[in-house]
């Protein structure tokens, strides 16, 4: 299979995902409205949300603006122009997304109105979260290929790797100029593509993350539990400002974060692939092209057949009244497409090879091998998420035990939330262990990369079913505002609770498809500044023969360790800015149940416009300090202490950001969903309002911030370290002060 025919694979897969998705969108936004009260709140969440979303970019494109000067300053213009495709990719999917739940919620609540039936309200749901699914993975792939047929194909860049030698356009504006620091390559192109999209995920994920959380805790601590009035009743101010949030927080800032592990994946496979070329373990030319062509052909080909899970979904004129099992299946004909289609690619594009150049890039099992690899991928991903569902879905033991624990207290919610978090994380670290183990073996370090392409290949599906929980929560808070039936909020309830545990078997791929693409852009950062190998005849080496990274080396540990430690200080950080926001919004809740006359009898509306000031506002103010400290945090590092110190942080840093991102993740998402179980009235005696809900809804507030902000956004932590950390290891690896002072 030449490049020119994967290339043409790709854009047609984006084009066509692309056209579903607008398709989608305006099928959702001709549908009907509802009253004019559905109407009136359905217009102040859209609008906040556009005022929320149009501040933060403001706000991400001057921090962008630098880091596009400085790359293109040091390390190569490519580099600058592929970051800037990149944010904007990023960044226009989240809007798209954000638009469609904006529109999409109020039409979910008016279906549920008009007709009474969950699988016709699911079906508006899921159709709005499709649009953002389908952005996610569309605009991904469109990027990459202007990338790909730009600078890699058009100015050579791709050429002058199989060469040895740096196209013109590889080159930084210092070198033009005679400053030549580092050779730059086609990998420090993708890398600014990645670094981009990495760039947007976190200020949408952490500000998103800060507003929503802020916003709800508000809502859930005075609402709930001191003034003892429904969930997103009218009369507290908190519920537009928590519906925005939803918006901002957990459809834009989650498909910015989505599509950065799936740009993240994909690329980690083609960079591993020219830095393995480059430094002499992988000899063969045209063995490389393939390599590169991999990724963006797998997936490729997991859009097109994520396009017919989803429109399968549609398409059958009568759904169960199960929405958690249709989902799935929409998933899992995703998933098993992708496998099927993909062997027929993989077959096309390494069928010419030999069995010697098989066995020197480490394909234990021929052509198959990276394929086998992405299998084992989709798998474990499906695995993590079923993992995921039994300890945060109330239709299992675990959040059943968390429900019950709130019978004695909120003291021991939370020790249950804690210990089940806790315990969570083993299954999922060995299912990733044996992922990791098996794809190395059958295709070294680009096998890992491929089971990494493998796990988010289907993101579009994901993304769809993720996004489509937001909406269903927007759509019951807009039903109980306009105080509709009883029975459209029992609709809207059962899909947010199925949306809670989906949102969980997302952040569940997010964090295992990033473990597995930083381990290869951590392979490929140690060879970025490792000197080429000077014998590579010996075809029984592997890839990690040629380089080491000693970690009982004293500054390699000391990196380690300060590694290790950094996601609990990201991640306290984060919820400090959480906290600080949220007391504002408890003390503007307080103030207006206290001051405004008649606002708890109903007899007037509340102060909606002030709340959102105060989510948006901290959000801004509160996501800078933590969004930039993750960027600088290992440039500074390696400017001081040199390249192997900062190979010991993005260790550690990696192995502490998987627990902690499991362990919120999941401990957060069976609070959430043990408070629902007490609501449906599960547990006997013990209902809304009840003692033990009030317990209930205190474990939820506590797990707000760490499912919602803090495990989401340590994803992208690992990953724009590892980013980051290889596009500026050539400068540094060189020039630091350590070696300066030797």
């Amino acid at each position: 299979m030449s490049f020119s025919v994967v290339l043409g694979l790709v854009i047609v897969a984006s084009l066509g995902g692309l056209a579903y998705a607008a398709f989608n969108f305006f099928a959702v936004k001709k549908l009907d409205e509802g009253t004019d009260r559905m109407r009136e709140i359905a217009s102040a969440i859209r609008i906040g949300a556009n005022a929320f979303i149009t501040y933060e970019y403001k706000i991400i494109a001057i921090v962008a603006s630098c880091v596009a000067v400085v790359l293109a300053l040091i390390i190569s213009w490519s580099a600058a122009v592929a970051f800037i495709i990149g944010a904007v990719m990023s960044g226009s999917a989240g809007w798209v997304g954000m638009k469609i739940a904006t529109y999409a919620n109020v039409r979910v609540t008016n279906k549920a109105r008009t007709t009474k039936s969950l699988p016709e309200t699911l079906k508006v749901a899921f159709k709005g979260g499709s649009v953002m699914g389908l952005c996610v993975s569309a605009n991904a792939l469109f990027g990459i290929f202007i990338v790909f047929l730009v600078f890699g194909v058009a100015l050579g860049q791709i050429d002058a790797a199989a060469s040895h030698t740096v196209a013109s356009s590889s080159k930084s504006i210092l070198a033009l100029c005679g400053v030549d620091i580092f050779e730059s390559s086609f990998t420090m192109t993708l890398s600014g593509y990645a670094l981009g999209c990495s760039i947007i995920a976190l200020f949408a994920r952490v500000g998103g993350g800060i507003y929503t959380k802020a916003a709800d805790m508000g809502a859930d601590l005075v609402g709930k539990t001191e003034a003892h009035i429904p969930e997103d009743d009218p009369r507290n101010p908190a519920t537009i400002a928590d519906n925005v949030g939803d918006n901002v927080g957990d459809v834009a800032g989650l498909g910015s974060d989505l599509l950065e592990s799936y740009v993240g994946a994909l690329l980690s496979g083609s960079i591993l692939a020219v830095e393995l070329f480059i430094q002499g373990v992988y000899g063969n030319t045209d063995i490389l092209r393939s390599l590169i062509m991999f990724p963006l052909a797998f997936s490729a080909v997991g859009l097109i057949s994520c396009i017919i899970g989803i429109a399968s979904l549609f398409i059958r004129k009568k759904l169960s009244d199960n929405p958690h099992r249709e989902l799935n299946t929409a998933t899992w004909i995703s998933a098993g497409l992708t496998i099927v289609i993909g062997f027929l690619v993989t077959y096309l594009i390494f069928k010419d090879y030999t069995a010697e150049i098989f066995s020197h890039i480490e394909f234990k099992v021929g052509f198959a091998s990276p394929w086998i690899a992405a299998a084992i991928g989709v798998i474990s991903g499906v695995v993590i998420g079923r993992i995921a569902e039994y300890y945060t879905s109330y239709d299992y033991k675990p959040t059943k035990k968390v429900a019950s624990a709130s019978i004695e207290g909120s003291a021991l919610t939370i020790t249950q939330g804690l210990s089940l978090g806790m315990i969570s994380c083993m299954l999922p670290c060995v299912v990733l262990g044996i992922a990791i183990f098996a794809s190395y073996e059958l295709a070294g370090m680009f096998g890992v990369a491929s089971a990494a392409i493998g796990m988010l290949s289907f993101v579009a599906a994901t993304v769809s079913v993720d996004t489509y929980g937001p909406i269903s929560d927007n759509a019951g808070g807009i039903a109980e505002m306009s105080y509709l039936e009883e029975d459209v909020r029992k609709i809207t309830d059962e899909l947010d609770s199925v949306g809670n545990t989906t949102a969980a078997i997302g952040k569940g791929f997010a964090i295992g498809s990033a473990a597995l693409a930083t381990l290869s852009m951590m392979t490929s950062y140690i060879f970025a500044y490792t000197p080429a190998a000077k014998d590579v005849s010996d075809f029984s080496k592997g890839a990690l023969d040629y380089i080491s990274l000693n970690a009982i080396q004293p500054l390699v540990l000391v990196g380690v360790i300060i590694g290790a430690a950094l996601p609990f200080m990201f991640s306290g950080m984060l919820i400090e800015a959480v906290a600080k926001a949220a007391r504002k919004m408890v003390e503007e809740v307080r103030r207006q149940f206290r001051e405004i006359k008649g606002l708890l009898e109903g007899e007037v509306l509340p102060d909606y416009k002030t709340c959102i000031e105060i989510s948006s506002q901290g959000a801004l103010k509160e996501m800078r300090v933590p969004a930039i400290f993750c960027i600088l945090f290992p440039v500074v590092c390696g400017f001081i202490f040199g390249a192997e110190f900062v190979g010991g942080i993005l260790v550690g840093a990696t192995i502490s950001a998987i627990m902690l991102a499991l362990f919120t993740g999941n401990a957060g998402g069976a609070w959430d969903n043990g408070k629902k179980y007490i609501e449906t009235g599960a547990i006997e005696g013990h209902r809304k309002g009840s003692p033990a809900h009030d317990a209930a809804v205190v474990g939820d507030t506590v797990g707000d911030p760490l499912k919602d902000t803090v495990g989401p956004s340590l994803d992208i932590l690992i990953k724009i370290m590892s980013t980051i950390s290889l596009v500026t290891v050539k400068v540094f690896s060189e020039f630091n002060l350590l070696s300066l002072l030797k």
